[in-house]
């Protein structure tokens, strides 16, 4: 890696008991687990102490859906930490974060979906025999954003919105639309899908839940590219949200702490009468009942799987998105790898996750994901 040298290193002092993880660890059998993300958190808050004669630079980049938290979480550290600069790059979308990271130019790539087999594989090269860790330090919903001037209670279920995207009804008047709005018809005009042109982790997570719960219709097999041609096709989640602010008709979809003023979908669940509206509450609720720990084979790796089929009740969000923080567990300089561990380890702190709650409008990850994050954090090097 392109690692900078640390003038002075120090560590997180974990206040908490995190013996706790221990308790709050599912056990892998080779397929999937059960962990701490698919209970109900019930261990006590994850609090750390941030050495303030930590020094240094730490470069990272990826994931534009954590930009705003991430700028919190930087505001936040280096306020305690004064000698640390910390360097975040949104602009390359969670496919350019994770890119620039196997290059050996950052030290954490930020990442809307976990490393697929082959990148963990390719982390080696950068981080030893070890691999990789996918920890999941932020989370919130993937939001269906709309411009129609006079509508600011749409209503979709997964079969509409799919049908949309794969460009199928291509008209505001469509009857499956007016069926979804209680009948209510909307005036005619055309849909214009908008959608990320750059590999995106948001695209990953909105076609992960379309494939999941609409597969006869949305026949694509989920990608970090967007897979049907003839959409508005933009740069980064800011393209997206911008494109759609100023064009009437359009519809994307975006992470929900970045679409500002504009007014997102209620989406169904299930196949009941029930449309949710995104909320903290909601991405929470849909975490603890749809999420659990894959085995990737690594050691304290927490790479998450959700069970979209699962989210069918009205407390929960159905499009949830969960956000990596991607490190080796090895570092090629020990002291980089300490300063890089001492600001991931603040982020997957209870502290750390309010400071994204209040600033950047996501839902806290639990506090016992949280301690696990922490277990896994002693293993870097």
């Amino acid at each position: 890696m392109k690692l900078k040298n640390v003038a002075a290193v120090g560590s997180i002092a974990l206040v908490s008991a995190l013996a706790l993880s221990a308790c709050a660890s599912g056990s892998t059998t080779g397929g999937t687990s059960t962990g701490a993300a698919s209970a109900t958190p019930t261990s006590s808050a994850v609090s750390v102490t941030v050495d303030s004669s930590l020094s240094g630079t730490i470069t990272a980049g990826g994931s534009s859906a954590q930009a705003n938290a991430e700028a919190a979480w930087i505001t936040a550290f280096t306020a305690q930490a004064k000698g640390v600069t910390i360097n975040y790059d949104k602009s390359q979308g969670s496919g350019g974060g994770v890119t620039n990271w196997l290059a050996g130019s950052y030290d954490f790539a930020g990442s809307d979906s976990p490393l697929k087999a082959d990148q963990q594989t390719s982390s080696q090269a950068i981080c030893g025999a070890g691999g990789a860790l996918n920890l999941p330090i932020y989370l919130d919903g993937v939001a269906i954003i709309y411009n129609l001037p006079g509508t600011t209670n749409l209503q979709l279920s997964s079969a509409t919105l799919a049908k949309i995207f794969k460009l199928e009804i291509t008209d505001w008047s469509d009857p499956a639309i007016t069926a979804d709005n209680g009948g209510k018809a909307l005036a005619a005009g055309p849909i214009t899908t908008v959608t990320r042109s750059d590999g995106s982790g948001t695209t990953q997570n909105f076609t992960n839940y379309l494939s999941a719960v609409q597969p006869s219709i949305w026949t694509d097999a989920p990608s970090n590219k967007w897979p049907v041609a003839g959409s508005s096709a933009q740069q980064g989640g800011s393209g997206v949200v911008n494109t759609v602010k100023s064009g009437a008709g359009t519809i994307g979809y975006a992470d929900h702490s970045a679409i500002g003023d504009l007014t997102s979908a209620k989406i169904q669940v299930g196949t009941g009468k029930d449309y949710v509206a995104f909320s903290p509450e909601g991405a929470t609720a849909a975490f603890a009942a749809a999420a659990a720990t894959q085995s990737t084979g690594v050691k304290g790796d927490l790479s998450q799987k959700i069970d979209y089929t699962k989210l069918t009740t009205a407390d929960v969000y159905p499009i949830p998105l969960i956000s990596y923080q991607i490190i080796c567990t090895t570092f090629k300089s020990p002291a980089q790898g300490t300063l890089t561990k001492a600001f991931v380890g603040y982020v997957a702190s209870t502290q750390g996750q309010q400071i994204a709650v209040k600033n950047a409008g996501s839902a806290p990850i639990p506090d016992a994901t949280l301690a696990e994050i922490q277990t896994s954090l002693e293993l870097v090097k």
